[in-house]
C-alpha cells in the first residue's frame, strides 16, 4: 500500500473533520480518500475514525497514531525536498585550463539541456588529479596516454616563422660546439607536462643531441607562448592553439605526441553520464572535435 498517501488522507480528514473536505484538501477524490484510510486501518489493525457520526471523529486509536502520521508526511516532504536539491546540485568538473571560454560556456549550456548543472574548474593536469583525490570536484578530465583515452588531440611544434618543411625535426635545433648562435628551445606548456608527453619529447631530444635545456617546461601556457612569440623558439601545442596565437604549426618529425583525455570520477555513474551525455561538447573544449586543423595560423582550416 501507499503508506505516505494513506497517512496524508488520514491527516487531512482528521484536520477537516470530514471525508469530503479532507479529500478536497488532499486534492484527491473522496472515494479515493476513503479507500486509502480503510487500507491504512487494515494495515495498522484498528479503526482511525468513528463512522457512527456524521462528522469524521477520531477514535482513541486514531488520536494516538495521528502524531506519527504527521511525522511520516513531514519526513516524506523533507526527502522530496532533499532529492530536488540533490538533482539541482552542481556537478563539479575539473577541465584543462587551455579550454576556451566560449567552448566551456557551450558545454555548460548543453549540460543544462540535459538537466545537469556543471560547475567547471579549469586547472592543469596535476591539479585536476588533486581536486578529484581530495573530493573538491566530483569528476575531472584526466590526462592519460593515448591508448587509454576517450579523446585525443595531436600535438606538433609551432613557431613564429613559417617552417619550410612539412614537419619539424628536433635535430634541426642542434648546434655545434663552436656556434655562438643562441640555442633554440622547445617549450612544453603545463597541460603537456605529463610523463607520456614530456618524457617522450625529452628522450627524442636527447637521442638527436639536443642539450637538456633545449626542452623546457614553462610555468604557464602564456609564459610559453610569450617565449615563442619573442624568439625563434618552438611551442609544443595543438594546431588549434597555434591558430589562436598566430603561429605556424607543423607535426613533430620522428614522434607523434598526443594529448589523451578520459573522465575520472569518484562515482562511475558520473563518469558515464559525462562521457555519454556531454562527450561532443567536451571534445570541442579539448580541441578533439571538428574538422582537421590546417598547418598555418594564417591559412584556411585552422580553428581559432
Amino acid at each position: 500500500m501507499d503508506l505516505v498517501g494513506a497517512c496524508s488522507a488520514f491527516v487531512y480528514v482528521s484536520e477537516r473533520g470530514s471525508f469530503t473536505l479532507g479529500a478536497a484538501a488532499a486534492r484527491i477524490p473522496q472515494p479515493v480518500a476513503s479507500r486509502r484510510i480503510a487500507a491504512l486501518e487494515r494495515h495498522l489493525g484498528g479503526r482511525l475514525f468513528d463512522r457512527s457520526t456524521r462528522r469524521a471523529a477520531l477514535t482513541p486509536f486514531g488520536r494516538d497514531l495521528l502524531p506519527s502520521a504527521r511525522r511520516l508526511i513531514a519526513l516524506a516532504e523533507a526527502m522530496e525536498h532533499d532529492a530536488e536539491r540533490a538533482r539541482l546540485a552542481p556537478l563539479r568538473l575539473a577541465v584543462p585550463d587551455v579550454c576556451g571560454t566560449r567552448e566551456l560556456a557551450l558545454l555548460g549550456a548543453a549540460a543544462l539541456r540535459r538537466g545537469i548543472h556543471l560547475d567547471l574548474h579549469p586547472a592543469p593536469p596535476s591539479e585536476r588529479d588533486d581536486l578529484l583525490r581530495t573530493r573538491q570536484v566530483r569528476a575531472c578530465t584526466a590526462a592519460v596516454p593515448a591508448d587509454a583515452a576517450v579523446w585525443t588531440v595531436p600535438l606538433g611544434l609551432a613557431a613564429r616563422a613559417e617552417p619550410r618543411a612539412a614537419a619539424v625535426h628536433l635535430e634541426t635545433l642542434r648546434t655545434g660546439r663552436g656556434d655562438v648562435e643562441e640555442r633554440r628551445r622547445v617549450w612544453i606548456q603545463p597541460e603537456d607536462d605529463v610523463p607520456h608527453v614530456r618524457d617522450r619529447v625529452r628522450r627524442l631530444g636527447a637521442s638527436v643531441g639536443l642539450a637538456p635545456a633545449q626542452i623546457a617546461v614553462a610555468p604557464a601556457y602564456t609564459a610559453a607562448a610569450a617565449q615563442v612569440l619573442d624568439s625563434a623558439d618552438l611551442l609544443l601545442c595543438s594546431a588549434v592553439q597555434a591558430g589562436e596565437l598566430g603561429l605556424h604549426w607543423r607535426p613533430a618529425g620522428g614522434i607523434d605526441p598526443v594529448r589523451g583525455y578520459a573522465v575520472a570520477a569518484a562515482d562511475g555513474g558520473d563518469a558515464e553520464r559525462i562521457e555519454r551525455g556531454l562527450g561532443d561538447g567536451l571534445a570541442r573544449c579539448l580541441g578533439a572535435a571538428g574538422d582537421e586543423a590546417g598547418t598555418d595560423a594564417g591559412g584556411a582550416g585552422v580553428r581559432g
